[in-house]
């Protein structure tokens, strides 16, 4: 295939203008012949604090409407050599949270069935289990990168085992993910006992507080994990609450002392190489930021992660 989509370029309509696709993409109804799959899944009912993450994907298509796509920084093209379209929204059930995620889990497998890399915007991280599922049932448990301000390894939430704060936990059961190839960056905060944290330590997962890094660049934090990695397919799974709520006020459960804006872009771009075969960006609550700022922030780190695919070329 030769002819690639193309995002609306800002020239032709004005950015206000046209479809509230992800960057202006084109709408797919059907996966054939895509390299990429950019889809939304609007769900809150996962989560343990402040909902309105069903909002999420709508408004960080919006707000991605700004972003042109040749990446400055790293000279990534996606667009000239991935089939990438926006192909909507999973028909999750509003109102129950086991039958959504059984939802989510069948939509991945159809979407992997023709493969595809999906690339999704969430949503609370309660989705991530059943994506995870999907995933290892095509590839094998794989590598994980997780940034987030919360390890999400509870046993349980007020009695139920899968919600946004069980998440690896339950991947770690289920041996979806490889322990000592799982990554977790900008965890901090406050927490029950030592053991919120050390727990998952112990299970061989590699941990990079956020205290750890303040005034660090992140450039050789990810370098060491792309290197441990090495050629595993690994999934990469981005809460927007990673980032300091000066940066990302959107959220349902913010934690001050997080990551900056440069400091996310610094561990994409160093993860760039790895074999990804799938990513999300959860937790992003308009009605939190009025401003549309964390959405803003949000779809360009989806740009960012689009450009680290395999395939992608750079000019």
């Amino acid at each position: 295939m030769t002819d690639f989509n193309q995002p609306i370029s800002g020239n032709d309509l004005a950015r206000f203008s046209g479809p509230n696709t992800f960057m202006r993409l084109p709408q797919a109804d059907s996966l054939a012949g895509l390299d990429v799959a950019v889809l939304g899944i609007p769900m809150d009912i996962g989560t343990s604090w402040r909902s309105g993450t069903r909002f999420g994907p709508k408004q960080i298509r919006s707000e991605s409407a700004m972003i042109r796509p040749y990446n400055m920084a790293n000279s990534a093209a996606p667009f000239d050599s991935l089939q990438i379209a926006d192909i909507g929204d999973l028909a999750i059930n509003t109102f129950s949270l086991a039958d959504s995620l059984k939802i989510i889990k069948e939509s991945y497998d159809s979407i992997l069935d023709q493969a595809v890399i999906p690339v999704a915007m969430g949503g609370d991280h309660s989705i991530t289990l059943p994506i995870l599922r999907a995933i290892a049932a095509k590839h094998g448990p794989v590598a994980l990168v997780h940034v987030d301000a919360h390890a999400d390894v509870n046993e349980e939430m007020f009695g139920e085992r899968e919600t946004h704060g069980t998440v690896f936990r339950r991947a770690y059961e289920e041996k979806l993910i490889v322990p000592d190839k799982t990554f977790q960056v900008g965890i901090r905060g406050s927490g029950y006992a030592a053991s919120d944290f050390t727990e998952a330590r112990d299970w061989g997962f590699r941990q990079f507080p956020a205290w750890e890094l303040w005034q660090q660049n992140l450039t050789e934090i990810g370098s060491q994990i792309r290197k441990t990695i090495g050629d595993h397919p690994v999934y990469i799974t981005y809460d927007i609450d990673s980032l300091d709520p000066a940066y990302a006020p959107g959220t349902g459960t913010p934690e001050i002392g997080g990551l900056t804006t440069p400091q996310a872009l610094q561990l994409i771009h160093a993860l760039s190489g790895v074999k990804v075969v799938g990513c999300d960006l959860v937790e992003v609550s308009p009605p939190y930021d009025p401003s549309g700022n964390t959405a803003l922030t949000a779809a360009n780190l989806l740009f960012e992660l689009l450009c680290i695919l395999p395939g992608v070329t750079s000019r």
